[in-house]
């Protein structure tokens, strides 16, 4: 992706911190390269947290925002253009592969055997669990990914393993690393909890595992394992993410700021009408008659001070009226976290759980707690507001939990709103689409008042092998992978669903 984001400094300061000055002064040895032997994983894993963020925070919650709908492309720019017409090439979405094995697994496996070696437990639990997450992350983009051949520096054209057999592996790895610990044990240095026992990783796995099954749920049987987990309850009370690891100066800025909003950066990203226009409803005279008390905190406003939502595949760029400074754009700062999970989306997935299995009072009461976590996270008032105006309803707890989900999930974490949306198959397509919103060629013709709140719209331009209401379903297996390794399966199209959403 242009202008990657790569960020080392705060992982160099963690391993100088690790050295003592004795260790400098030894000329016969590099104290910036030391041998194999000595690395240990507190050497390796901030190194990974920061390439971690750098992918997820930055290049997928880039994708998921432009592909779910609450991202378009800034008036006159176009380096995002294509995700806004739900396209993504091998190349592009193919950065997520190449740094996801060459700078997060790679380094996740020395870890983790380094940590096994020393029977180092709250490591070893801390290193699964993000690889989990990783592999996990890959089989969402792409539905297939070399796992049981993967990492392995004698075998340069690893097969690709099914999602189902990626999932079923990395559970079981959890429940392995899990089954070592019992919450006290020490953890390496990290980013995440750092000076924290194992017992907040335990929290984590645990809330990891939640999402895996939750998501592979609708095509496998995994009711019992759910159940037990959601009956111990020991998941998250604060969200998980990479927080007080960013600064304000070059180099250590958030990812998604770093390549977007940072001093000298080309904008792109502005908030999109489906999100804007279901956050902030008006009636037919222009009165607002419904305002999410987080929009705020996930927009900031244009230079008049209104809150506004371009359209997806278009960039306005021969408008005389809708000019940059119209739109509004992402309230993401040098300093903003990066999130893994929120305390929200594991309420959001236990009410789906009663709401399938069995207690429709059960998953209202969740339905609210996530809500209520929702505002909580961004200090905001109005939770009350927003469950009067979408109720849980559970003869359609898929579209009610799917839409809160999605409106959730716009201020921090695009790229599991993509997931959830293709899961849950909510938002659904409105019988509107962004020509009937913009005519390219009349600025007169823009109205967003016939936007239906709570649906998606077909893009301007949409990507032809995508089509009008549908959504891009997975990214094409990585460029570097298909031109070299035979072993690469033949794509099955954009619109072929990974496993979990068939």
């Amino acid at each position: 992706m242009k202008n990657r984001f790569i960020i080392s400094a705060l992982a160099s300061v963690a391993v100088l911190g690790l050295a003592s000055c004795d260790d400098y002064l030894d000329i016969n040895s590099d104290p910036n390269s030391p041998a194999i032997s000595d690395i240990t994983p507190s050497m390796l894993m901030p190194g990974v947290e920061m390439q971690l963020a750098a992918t997820y925070g930055s290049d997928l919650r880039t994708i998921g925002g432009y592909l779910s709908q609450h991202y378009s492309q800034y008036f006159g720019t176009s380096n995002y253009l294509d995700f806004s017409q739900f396209q993504v090439s091998a190349t592009r979405g193919g950065y997520v592969y190449d740094y996801a094995y060459a700078r997060v697994l790679s380094n996740l496996k020395d870890a983790i055997e380094k940590a096994e070696e020393s029977e180092e437990w709250g490591t070893y639990l801390a290193c699964t669990t993000l690889r989990a997450f990783t592999f996990q992350m890959l089989i969402d983009c792409f539905g297939e990914t070399p796992y049981s051949d993967a990492i392995d520096a004698n075998n340069l054209t690893p097969r690709y393993d099914d999602g189902q057999t990626v999932y079923d592996g990395i559970i079981a790895e959890l429940d392995n690393a899990l089954s070592k610990v019992n919450g006290g044990e020490s953890v390496c240095t990290n980013f995440l909890f750092p000076g924290d026992k194992a017992d907040s990783w335990i929290k984590f796995a645990n809330a990891l595992k939640l999402r895996i099954l939750m998501r592979e749920s609708g095509v496998k049987d995994v009711k019992s394992q759910l159940a037990s987990l959601i009956e111990e309850g020991n998941f998250p009370v604060e969200d998980v993410q990479f927080d007080g690891c960013f600064r304000d100066e070059s180099g250590s800025w958030n990812p998604i700021y770093a390549n977007d909003d940072a001093p000298g950066m080309q904008k792109n990203i502005i908030a999109n009408l489906a999100i804007v226009g279901t956050m902030l409803q008006k009636d037919n005279e222009g009165n607002v008659i419904f305002e999410d008390g987080r929009l705020a905190s996930y927009f900031n406003a244009n230079e008049k001070g209104d809150f506004t939502g371009s359209i997806s595949g278009t960039n306005f760029s021969t408008s005389n009226a809708y000019k940059a400074a119209y739109w509004c754009r992402p309230a993401i700062g040098p300093t903003s976290p990066v999130s893994l999970m929120s305390v929200a989306e594991v309420e959001f997935f236990i009410s789906e759980y009663y709401a399938r299995y069995g207690s429709a009072a059960e998953a209202e009461a969740h339905y609210v707690a996530a809500v209520e976590a929702s505002f909580a996270a961004v200090e905001a008032d109005g939770a009350d507001d927003f469950i009067a105006q979408f109720p849980y309803d559970n003869a359609n707890y898929k579209k009610c939990i799917g839409i809160a989900k999605w409106i959730d999930l716009a201020g921090y974490n695009s790229f599991e709103a993509w997931c959830e949306l293709r899961r849950l198959r909510y938002p659904e397509f409105g019988a509107v689409k962004g020509s009937d919103l913009y005519d390219l060629k009349n600025d007169a013709s823009y109205k967003p008042e016939k936007y239906k709140p709570g649906t998606l719209y077909s893009p301007i331009s949409v990507f032809g092998q995508v089509g009008d209401g549908k959504i891009l379903e997975r990214f094409p297996y990585a460029e570097k992978s298909s031109s070299r390794n035979s072993n690469t399966p033949e794509f099955p199209g954009y619109t072929a669903p990974v496993f979990w959403a068939k």
